[in-house]
């Protein structure tokens, strides 16, 4: 008698000969040009990503574990509980090896969800019915092999959510970072030394009027085994040498606490490279400069992730690169709990119509993997405000809001930008809004539909009003004092909020490991419930955007304007500075109940900030 499972892969014999488009571009990607046919002896690489299971009981379990009043709070699973739970069927992966080997591709690496397969260009014609193209760039130094449309077999589309690259048109060319680098002074070592600070973060923002700002006292312990890290993409390093001088000039009470370098898929720890390091120092040093002493993770991430063009970016190698999450979330995912950072921060982000939505959907699926382990996922919001060039890129040639990836990913914490003090104001930059991938969360429910039931009609028909809104909090944004290859600049954007906002989530997870609590993990569900009345609430300023012009430089860049663009901030949530920004006395109060904010760095002095004991 023949087994069920021979059965089952003897009647995909037949099924296999009919074939759909899966996935599909309408027109080479703009600023792309077909440069010669591929040749069928040439060699390609891809992934194939296999559906998991049991997708909707994780989700129910990762709210389980995050929403403070369930008896599930707290209760984090380890990685290897998720695998168990989430890996694909048997019955995917048979039929996924067995097509690929019937089409004579043997070189597989089958790798829980994912097979990588190393072949021919004619075998990969074969195998997704299509046609590989050599394509260019006007600005790239090398053609990238793609094609623009692929199909698969009837009976292997509902295994698999995507075949890449295919139809995904990337570069591997830099970009610049998106902190922005206002004003440069260099500085001799008597001159550090004679660095005066302004403790209300005013006219320049330092950790220590941050730590003043947002009423962080608390000394965190070291040795207790919580960690906070952050992400390093497009071949930034952190630099060694540029957070010694930072930590002598504004930070003297982190004095000589390094970081931890993890390299992933190819990264690099150049310290001497001559590529842009801003980013990464602005992460680097302000992450130290809020959470010290605790330990500090860099992970340096090589490759780039697939690209769709749009308006904003027409030009991938030029002006546009995708951060590879994928890559990353994978290496990371395969860590132990113990040697994931309870809190990670990621400073990068792209309009979310670029991400191919099965691509999008996956990587927001991991990050809420992450934080059903017990992990943060910190983005920064991004800095377009409400969108720089507002027109879909579907062909409907709609105007359009432009939402924010991963920023709009429901789980993660998105972080938007304030500036002043007394009161904080929200920043023209801040970006948020509403996704078109993910409807709206209900642990946010009630917060945005306060917010749109005070808007009308205003921005009507420019934004999904039941999308996933975004950010969920923020934080200073402008004016960050930053060393950058011995030179101290002023940085500003969402970029230098999120490090801020991930340092004080950190020092949080300290005091909660410390007294043997679990961590804060996914905390968007705690941030909208109990977390509102632990922040400070921004109700002044308002974000723009959709002008005609590119944002900080202010270039025409051809899109539809939009008269009076904006979101305002009001009490409440806002798509402009969430619910506001943080209280960490008010926030220990709440996560920590009878933990003193106390033993940290004390408020400044006639001009000396020290460490408490």
């Amino acid at each position: 008698m023949l087994s069920c499972k021979l059965i089952y892969l003897i009647s995909l014999l037949g099924l296999t000969q009919a074939t759909n488009t899966f996935e599909s571009l309408k027109s080479v990607p703009r600023g792309w040009t077909q440069v010669k046919a591929a040749t069928g002896e040439e060699n390609i690489k891809l992934r194939l990503s296999l559906k998991q299971q049991n997708l909707n009981t994780f989700y129910d379990k990762l709210l389980e574990v995050s929403t403070p009043d369930h008896p599930q709070y707290g209760n984090h699973y380890s990685g290897h509980e998720l695998r168990s739970l989430l890996q694909p069927t048997e019955e995917a992966s048979d039929a996924a090896i067995s097509w690929l080997q019937d089409n004579n591709i043997t070189a597989i690496n089958h790798e829980g969800e994912y097979i990588l397969l190393s072949t021919t260009v004619a075998k990969a014609n074969a195998l997704l019915g299509t046609t590989f193209n050599w394509y260019t760039n006007p600005d790239t130094s090398k053609p990238i092999l793609r094609t623009l449309s692929y199909t698969v077999p009837e009976a292997i589309a509902p295994h698999i959510n995507f075949v890449q690259p295919t139809t995904r048109f990337s570069s591997l060319e830099p970009r610049y970072t998106s902190s922005q680098i206002k004003y440069q002074t260099d500085m001799s070592p008597a001159k550090w030394a004679a660095t005066q600070v302004n403790a209300s973060c005013a006219n320049m923002v330092t950790p220590t009027c941050l730590l003043d700002l947002y009423n962080v006292h608390y000394k965190a312990d070291p040795n207790n085994g919580n960690t906070v890290g952050y992400a390093s993409f497009l071949e930034e390093y952190a630099r060694n040498a540029d957070t010694i001088q930072f930590e002598q000039a504004l930070a003297p009470y982190a004095m000589n606490q390094s970081f931890k370098v993890v390299q992933f898929n190819g990264g690099l720890n150049d310290q001497n490279s001559a590529n842009d390091s801003g980013e990464a120092n602005l992460d680097n040093q302000y992450i130290i400069g809020i959470s010290s002493p605790t330990p500090v993770t860099e992970f340096s991430v090589g490759g780039r992730g697939p690209f769709v063009p749009d308006g904003d970016q027409p030009d991938p190698a030029a002006t546009s690169q995708n951060e590879p999450y994928l890559d990353f979330l994978v290496s990371l995912m395969a860590l132990p709990n113990e040697q994931i950072p309870n809190v990670i921060s990621i400073s990068y982000g792209e309009n979310e119509q670029e991400i191919p939505p099965t691509y999008a959907m996956q990587v927001c699926n991991m990050f809420a993997q992450l934080g059903a382990r017990g992990k943060t996922v910190i983005f920064a919001s991004g800095d377009s405000g409400v969108g720089d060039f507002c027109l879909a890129n579907d062909g409907s040639n709609r105007t359009t809001f432009n939402a924010q990836f991963p920023s709009s990913c429901p789980y993660v914490t998105s972080v938007g930008g304030t500036a002043s003090v007394a009161p904080e104001k929200a920043v023209f930059f801040s970006s948020g809004g509403f996704s078109d991938v993910w409807a709206r969360p209900a642990y946010q429910d009630a917060a945005v539909t306060a917010y749109l039931s005070k808007i009308g009609d205003k921005n009507k028909g420019l934004f999904n009003a039941s999308g996933r809104a975004f950010p969920d909090v923020s934080a200073q944004s402008n004016n960050f004092a930053v060393v950058d290859k011995g030179v101290l600049g002023f940085s500003r954007g969402t970029s230098a909020a999120a490090p801020v906002f991930a340092g004080v989530v950190a020092m949080l997870n300290s005091a909660r490991v410390s007294q043997g609590m679990p961590t804060m993990g996914f905390m968007n569900p705690w941030l909208y419930s109990n977390g509102t009345s632990a922040m400070n609430d921004v109700t002044t300023g308002a974000s723009t955007g959709c002008n005609g012009l590119t944002r900080f430089n202010a270039r025409p860049n051809g899109s539809p304007i939009v008269p009076g663009a904006s979101w305002n901030a009001t009490d409440g949530w806002d798509p402009v500075s969430g619910i506001g920004t943080p209280d960490f006395g008010k926030m220990l109060a709440s996560t920590s109940p009878g933990v003193p904010n106390t033993g940290g760095v004390r408020k400044r002095s006639h001009g000396v900030w020290s460490r408490g004991r």
